[in-house]
């Protein structure tokens, strides 16, 4: 009987063995995420009214409604980690995230490093002062005189060194840079620096709340928003754009750009 018995359990492991050895493993990041379930999401949950949380500790925001709708269009869940906006490249390269979405724009540095969808937004960026402060400026240039707030990492962080410090016109030290941008809000409310330079929807929601004025608003870039994801995974990227520009025909990125008071 005994015999019997190990026999039985015997054939059961093997059977176990057999079928795990037949379970093929995902060939791509796509069928990873599908046979997962789960789409994990990084972002930087500190840039109103793209990505932040309510009071409830719930992310919420135009970035966070988009990629929620293009999980559900993929047919999974979305899991949204959130980490300091110049770190997101890095936990796509290492593969701590499958996607970031965070009002990235694709710039050279990055597409070394990461692939990019198609761009699902476009807009403007601004300055913004105290809401007491005199300052005026006519054109982005003129900023070059004061101490300017950027979030680093960011291509407002490459605009202003590029354009500011490396021509002479201002110099390296007035130029301070913040992990978080609402970090630099506080800064200026505080009269450590005299401006911040960041995006027209963020700039328009300080603005509303009465953190911040803003003094100026022009386009420094031809790029806008995409999502980033690993390099080289051309299905994840097809279906990405797929879905991005069905919701675009459809008009509910524009909706939904509406809803959030964005260009």
């Amino acid at each position: 009987m005994k015999k019997i018995a190990t026999l039985i359990v015997l054939l059961l492991v093997a059977a176990l063995l057999l079928a795990a050895c037949g379970q093929k493993a995902p060939a791509n990041k796509l069928e990873e995420i599908k046979a997962r379930g789960k789409m994990i999401v990084g972002t930087s949950a500190d840039y109103a009214p793209f990505e932040y949380k309510d009071e409830n500790d719930n992310f919420v925001g135009f970035d966070m409604d988009l990629i929620r709708e293009i999980g559900k269009r993929m047919g999974v869940e979305v899991e949204i980690q959130d980490m300091a906006f110049d770190s997101l490249i890095a936990a796509v390269e290492q593969g701590k995230v499958d996607v970031v979405i965070a009002s990235m724009a694709p710039t050279e540095e990055r597409m070394q490093k990461v692939d990019f969808s198609i761009t699902y937004h476009y807009q403007k960026n601004s300055f913004l002062t105290a809401v007491d402060s005199s300052i005026t400026l006519s054109k982005p240039e003129d900023a070059a005189k004061y101490k300017i707030g950027v979030q680093t990492g960011t291509t407002l962080d490459d605009w202003v060194t590029k354009n500011l410090v490396e021509t002479g016109k201002m110099p390296a030290e007035n130029v301070l840079r913040y992990e978080r941008a609402d970090q630099s809000i506080l800064d200026l409310q505080a009269g450590r620096i005299d401006l911040v330079l960041t995006d027209a929807g963020p700039a328009k929601e300080y603005e509303k709340q009465g953190q911040a004025k803003i003094v100026l608003t022009e386009k420094l870039f031809d790029t806008g928003e995409n999502i980033a994801l690993k390099k080289g995974e051309a299905e994840l990227k097809a279906e990405l754009d797929r879905i991005i520009n069905e919701l675009l025909s459809e008009g509910f990125i524009d909706n939904l750009a509406k809803q959030y008071d964005l260009e």
